[in-house]
């Protein structure tokens, strides 16, 4: 009703008749205890009451639930392969990986999501996803998780001409930081060397909105290497070795510890023939 500013509009929409959207939304508010939108002679277009623009967030929670109770279903079906990455491994390692496995595997039904490693596991651990790439490791009693490979922070910076080719942590304002929370030991080494509340520029959840960010003059970012050499290619940013480096990131495998999809194996060893292309080892 929202997108289409009616209820007859809206059932027509949803392929339903008015009189039956209408007797769903009497019984729902019945439910609810409390009235969703105003109801005005003569007035045809929607009106929400402040209860009903609160329960429009509710209402999209449930519908993304609802969603992915739809897809359990299809956890039996063997040519399913569910998998999970975090933002910088999906963006810059997965899509070769994915080319591969779709090639020697066209009739498996491929479903991907972007999780962050602690949603990871509880999808892991529910049987809704067959196998995740995460950075950030913790125990589980039904999850294994192992090592994939390891790779070096560097520095990307843009504008800041007057930095050498090694850079110290000291040197650096974070005033002008692009700050990405890449894995507990990273965010150590940050607290160390800038202070628990450091007054970063930027501070991101997404990596995918990295790049636009640093195309902006005199600001820099801590990054793991697969992303900065991809991101090298833009002529306006520039990498440095850090001195005092934070530790190299880590990125791990999380599967079941029991009943593995069959699709798992092949999986990792495209993963691991594209790591060695990429010169990555754990």
């Amino acid at each position: 009703m929202i997108k289409t500013g009616s209820i007859t509009a809206a059932a027509k929409y949803l392929y339903v008749t008015q009189p039956a959207l209408s007797r769903r939304i009497h019984t729902l508010e019945s439910e609810l205890g409390y009235s969703l939108i105003e109801r005005k002679r003569g007035v045809r277009t929607i009106e929400l009451t402040n209860q009903g623009k609160a329960f429009i967030s509710v209402a999209e929670k449930w519908q993304a639930v609802w969603l992915e109770a739809q897809e359990i279903t299809n956890l039996g079906n063997s040519k399913m392969f569910y998998v999970s990455s975090i933002g910088s491994v999906s963006s810059y390692i997965l899509p070769s990986v994915f080319r591969r496995f779709m090639k020697d595997h066209p009739d498996c039904r491929l479903v991907f999501h972007n999780h962050h490693s602690r949603e990871a596991y509880s999808y892991i651990e529910s049987r809704q996803i067959d196998l995740a790439l995460i950075s950030d490791n913790q125990f589980s009693r039904t999850a294994e998780t192992v090592p994939a490979f390891r790779e070096k922070m560097l520095l990307a910076t843009n504008g800041l001409s007057e930095l050498e080719e090694k850079v110290h942590p000291s040197m650096l304002e974070v005033k002008r930081e692009i700050r990405l929370p890449w894995n507990p030991e990273y965010d150590l080494w940050h607290d160390y060397w800038f202070g628990s509340n450091a007054g970063s520029k930027v501070i991101l959840d997404q990596m995918s909105l990295l790049e636009d960010f640093l195309n902006e003059n005199n600001t820099w970012a801590v990054i793991p290497a697969t992303v900065a050499y991809h991101l090298v290619k833009n002529k306006d940013i520039t990498l440095h070795e850090l001195l005092d480096p934070p530790p190299d990131r880590i990125i791990y495998y999380l599967i079941p510890k029991i009943q593995k999809n069959g699709y798992i194996e092949s999986f990792l060893y495209e993963l691991n023939y594209v790591l060695q292309d990429l010169g990555l080892s754990i």
